[in-house]
């Protein structure tokens, strides 16, 4: 679980979060449409937000994902090493010694 959680962090190093209320039409269609495509809620939504942006004549450059971001690989070599050194930890039944908001500052 740690693991999908540290590399979901990796490709979320340039993303902030943000917390939306849809309606629940909407929640059904993007539940759907994530089936469907096989890409999650997230991604949908985003490629949602670009295209708006476009559609309404923002400068394209501006856009974070009008032109695809190139991965940065050493960010990725550090998060591959941070996630080893985890592994390596012993266990706490019951218990974590990390705190959610310690996750967002990497």
């Amino acid at each position: 679980m740690y693991n999908v959680m540290y590399i979901i962090k990796l490709a979320m190093v340039s993303k902030i979060r943000k917390q939306i209320y849809i309606e629940a039409e909407q929640n059904n269609l993007l539940k759907e449409k994530a089936r469907q495509t096989g890409l999650s809620e997230a991604e949908i939504i985003r490629q949602a937000i670009d295209q708006h942006i476009i559609s309404v004549n923002v400068d394209p450059e501006r856009s974070r994902r009008v032109n695809s971001p190139t991965p940065n690989l050493s960010a990725w070599e550090r998060e591959k090493a941070f996630i080893a050194s985890l592994e390596n930890r012993p266990s706490q039944p019951g218990k974590r010694d990390w705190q959610r908001e310690d996750l967002y500052e990497r």
